[in-house]
């Protein structure tokens, strides 16, 4: 075989050598800025943990909230209703619910986002688990996804998610999704909350609130997706309804206790000068 002098191969080593950095180059500048389509549970942890991962217990996260957080601003979501220390409601002038009479004169913890729209997502919710099993056999739903899945204990506690309301307003609330209804009647009397078939239309000062509860729920909870309608009238709402005072207050409280931001609070307070 013929000898290959030296001033042949160099020019073929350096030609391949540009080539592979030429094709390394064009691979990472098209990765960049791509939206990331990996499923939620291939992401890493440490960007899955944006929600909380402190508080398991809902009974001690509604503890917290009422004397840590509330406590000087004992004032009800929906209806503007006081209540005291522990909790007793005071019904502002011109308050009636047409149901659930005995569960009008304390407050509940409102899940905005309700838990049920969370937890069909997880297995247990829908399926049960060899663990749900009482006297009465086997069970699933709440209870179940509560008994046996950290994860769903740490959703369903997240105080940012939780806000005072009149408990019999809370149990009509159900489940629905928010949504206008410039027809239906107001349910409670003079305070701007509607609630017809299975749809909610809030008063207007707490629109700009749970907009911002939903979107920071989609933002820590990757298997959490609001549908495209209701992303459209968070999106709206919280264009429309800015945050105040109470609202950057009352997370700055909830993250010295909870230990994660709400980043879709936090931004939006130190642009307006509300976060200290």
């Amino acid at each position: 075989m013929p000898h290959q002098s030296p001033h042949r191969t160099a020019p073929s080593s350096r030609r391949l050598a540009t080539l592979l950095a030429s094709l390394v180059a064009a691979l990472l500048l098209a990765s960049c800025g791509e939206p990331d389509t990996k499923p939620a549970k291939e992401r890493p942890a440490a960007e899955a943990a944006r929600g909380n991962t402190r508080e398991q217990s809902f009974q001690d996260a509604k503890r917290a909230l009422l004397r840590h957080v509330y406590h000087d601003h004992r004032v009800t979501f929906y209806c503007l209703a006081v209540f005291d220390a522990k909790g007793q409601v005071t019904p502002p002038p011109g308050f009636h619910t047409p149901k659930h009479k005995a569960r009008a004169e304390r407050i509940e913890w409102e899940h905005v986002v309700p838990a049920e729209n969370f937890g069909r997502s997880f297995a247990e919710w829908r399926d049960g688990h060899p663990d749900c099993l009482d006297a009465r056999g086997p069970f699933k739903g709440r209870k179940c996804a509560e008994r046996v899945n950290a994860e769903y204990r740490l959703m369903q506690a997240d105080m940012y998610n939780l806000y005072p309301a009149i408990g019999a307003v809370n149990a009509m609330r159900s489940n629905y999704n928010y949504a206008m209804l410039p027809g239906a009647k107001e349910t409670f009397g003079p305070f701007g909350m509607k609630i017809e078939g299975n749809k909610v239309e809030p008063p207007e000062h707490a629109r700009g609130a749970i907009a911002r509860t939903v979107k920071y729920m989609a933002w820590a909870y990757p298997r959490f997706t609001p549908s495209r309608q209701q992303q459209q009238l968070m999106d709206a709402w919280d264009r429309m309804y800015p945050v105040d005072q109470w609202e950057c207050e009352r997370a700055r409280r909830i993250e010295a206790i909870q230990s994660n931001e709400n980043p879709v609070v936090k931004g939006q307070c130190r642009e307006a000068g509300l976060w200290p």
